[in-house]
């Protein structure tokens, strides 16, 4: 018999026989094979080679019964099983613990005060009112410059301990408090959607907890930042600042520290989420995202929230200079502070330092959110891949 071929549908060899055996080769997606079942001598007597006691077809997806081409093996054993996607980055924050925030916060608040202390220490000193003629600075890069030549190459470094002792937990509370604040403000105010003023009141909220921690170590930072200090080591100043002004000087700024930071942090919230939804609007993890939108944030927040940081600084150093203008000789409360900087140095005196705080604040609050972004990310996938493994 002559096997007549034929093009099958998918690019497959369709073959036909009449009888005996066909050898096929099937090709690309697989094709059929149609065998004519001869009976010759077995169909009873008098029909020449078997009376085609029919049309027996036989479907070999790959190709043929003999070999099969490469396209037709892939078909026989069908798509190969894929692994599970990966949790959408949207939603693990509302899947992620309370541990998961906590520790991605304090790492973070770890990083952004370690990396930018040099320029803190600066912002520090040139907020001073009456500032010694040796520490009398043009721009941040002088100051850095001048602190290191004439004082050491350590000595903006001075209270970094302190303040990462505190950044930790302060931060823990701050993110985790911020993001359950959030979620459930949205889900009251605009159910499955963004809200601004959510947004807004959770970082308010959260500042609360924050300051209540960090302000200790906020006081006890500044005056060894501060030029000429008399303070070596952390527990130096610890112990003298206890000794002579009582507990309460760790808590003397706090209230002006609230009312810097619930507005600083209402706005630095708000103007974060306002750029994620148009820079990742599908909240995906995008690094690049998290760190213009963290600078811009902080920057802006930085900028109009200057006067209320140069009096909580006269608050925490209690600037020897400028106590001779005040009759109390202690600077106490929010009232105070501002009628003593105005009294010192006008009206331009509560934008001293401004340049050296939005530095420091830009790329303070971009690393914040892009560690923190990244380490809730990387926390809260594996958990949800063990869960999955269960």
């Amino acid at each position: 018999m002559v096997a007549r071929p034929r093009r099958g549908a998918g690019g497959g060899g369709q073959w036909e026989s009449g009888g005996g055996a066909a050898r096929g080769r099937g090709g690309g997606g697989g094709g059929a094979m149609e065998l004519g079942a001869g009976a010759g001598a077995g169909a009873g007597p008098g029909a020449r080679g078997g009376a085609e006691s029919g049309l027996v077809r036989l479907l070999l997806m790959g190709g043929g019964a003999g070999r099969a081409g490469p396209g037709g093996a892939e078909a026989a054993r069908g798509p190969e099983p894929r692994s599970p996607p990966a949790p959408d980055y949207e939603a693990l924050p509302q899947g992620a613990a309370v541990s998961t925030h906590m520790l991605a916060g304090a790492v973070a608040g770890i990083m952004e005060h370690c990396v930018m202390y040099p320029i803190d220490c600066v912002k520090t000193r040139m907020q001073s009112l009456r500032p010694e003629p040796a520490a009398r600075y043009r721009n941040v890069l002088e100051a850095l410059w001048r602190i290191v030549r004439t004082e050491g190459v350590w000595r903006p470094m001075r209270g970094l301990n302190v303040t990462a002792t505190g950044a930790g937990p302060a931060h823990a509370l701050y993110f985790a408090c911020y993001e359950k604040l959030k979620k459930t403000l949205s889900d009251v105010i605009h159910a499955g959607g963004n809200s601004h003023v959510a947004n807004g009141a959770a970082g308010c909220v959260a500042t609360l907890l924050h300051d209540a921690a960090m302000n200790p170590a906020e006081v006890v930072k500044q005056r060894m930042q501060m030029y000429n200090s008399p303070y070596q080591r952390v527990t130096d100043c610890v112990r003298t600042v206890w000794r002579n002004e009582g507990a309460g000087a760790f808590y003397r700024s706090y209230t002006t520290q609230l009312t810097m930071n619930i507005p600083f942090q209402a706005i630095h919230f708000m103007t974060y989420e306002f750029l994620q939804e148009h820079l990742n609007p599908h909240r995906q993890y995008n690094p690049g995202s998290h760190v213009v939108s963290g600078a811009c944030a902080g920057a802006v927040a930085a900028a109009a929230t200057t006067p209320l940081d140069v009096c909580k600084t006269l608050l925490n150093t209690q600037e020897s200079l400028a106590l001779s203008s005040n009759i109390s000789g202690h600077i106490t409360g929010m009232a105070n502070a501002f009628r003593t900087v105005y009294q010192v140095g006008g009206v331009t005196a509560y934008f001293r330092g401004v340049q050296a705080r939005v530095i420091y604040q830009m790329p303070s609050t971009a690393i914040a959110w892009s560690v923190y972004e990244f380490f809730k990310y990387i926390l809260t996938k594996r958990q949800e891949e063990r869960r999955a493994g269960k």
